[in-house]
């Protein structure tokens, strides 16, 4: 599969319209069930979801519903998003290519904040493919950190599973999208890419400039800009600095693992709630 992963809020939908546009087949559709009416103000050209937005393994394949199966070679060209906490449990036979994206933290967190609002306002749960105890952790963890925890997560799995990936900033695509665009197409070998180009509409971003700075710890900030700045720049990752990177994370692990525990506690409790819960009475 070609996948195209990232944060929510990173510009993983304008890549599936891309893909689309320059001729690539693709799973999933641009508003899945009755998405329209929660999301299409926030992205008006679709999300291109699926039922493996949250990974393509033995959960999603075979299908829970129909029963049917994906192959690897029936999908080795086709288009597909899966979020980064679910590539980072698909299975490797399905990953033949990855395009990954990446938003400025700040950015991402005053979009992905505006996102829990939405989904808050229509009593919409958080992306498919989560478990319940990972739903309460995306909509409890601060933004920033989950920045962080997706886009390590997306590092580390391709240095582990060394899989072919691209990864580039959202930013670097709208500022220049014909070289960000040739060069994503030319890595594929194959893909319309006039077609690929005018899919962009950078005029449908929806953050303010003047949008609050999130609240993190100076010296995670710090760090935060450097990754990004060379991801930004196409600039490799030394040695030195994923040792840094390594140091960080260790520091905000345990946060982290404080925030999943809480939200297990409370899957848990939700549950029980449920079986707890007397059923309606039968009508006559």
């Amino acid at each position: 599969m070609l996948i195209v992963t990232g944060t929510p809020r990173s510009g993983t939908s304008m890549w599936m319209q891309i893909l689309v546009a320059a001729g690539f087949d693709a799973i999933g559709e641009p508003f899945p069930g009755d998405w329209p009416a929660l999301l299409q103000t926030a992205n008006p050209d679709g999300y291109w979801e699926s039922q493996l937005l949250g990974g393509i393994y033995y959960r999603t394949n075979p299908h829970a519903l129909t029963g049917n199966f994906l192959f690897p070679e029936q999908t080795e060209l086709h288009a597909v998003k899966i979020m980064i906490f679910g590539l980072v449990r698909s299975d490797l036979a399905y990953i033949d290519r990855v395009i990954g994206t990446v938003r400025e933290w700040r950015e991402f967190a005053v979009s992905r904040t505006r996102q829990r609002q939405l989904y808050r306002e229509h009593a919409q749960g958080e992306a498919a493919g989560l478990e319940i105890h990972e739903q309460i952790v995306r909509r409890d963890l601060p933004p920033a950190l989950e920045w962080w925890v997706d886009n390590f997560a997306l590092l580390r799995d391709i240095a582990t599973r060394r899989y072919a990936a691209h990864v580039c900033s959202y930013q670097s695509l709208l500022d220049d999208p014909e070289r960000a665009i040739t060069e994503v197409l030319g890595w594929l070998g194959r893909g319309d890419a006039a077609r690929a180009i005018a899919a962009i509409k950078p005029q449908h971003r929806t953050v303010r400039e003047d949008a609050p700075t999130p609240e993190i710890e100076p010296e995670f900030a710090e760090t935060f800009d450097e990754l990004y700045d060379l991801i930004h720049r196409g600039a490799p990752l030394t040695a030195a600095f994923l040792t840094k990177l390594n140091e960080v994370d260790a520091k905000l692990r345990p946060r982290l693992l404080a925030h999943e525990s809480t939200a297990r506690v409370a899957a848990a409790e939700s549950m029980l709630a449920e079986l707890q819960r007397p059923s309606p009475d039968p009508q006559p």
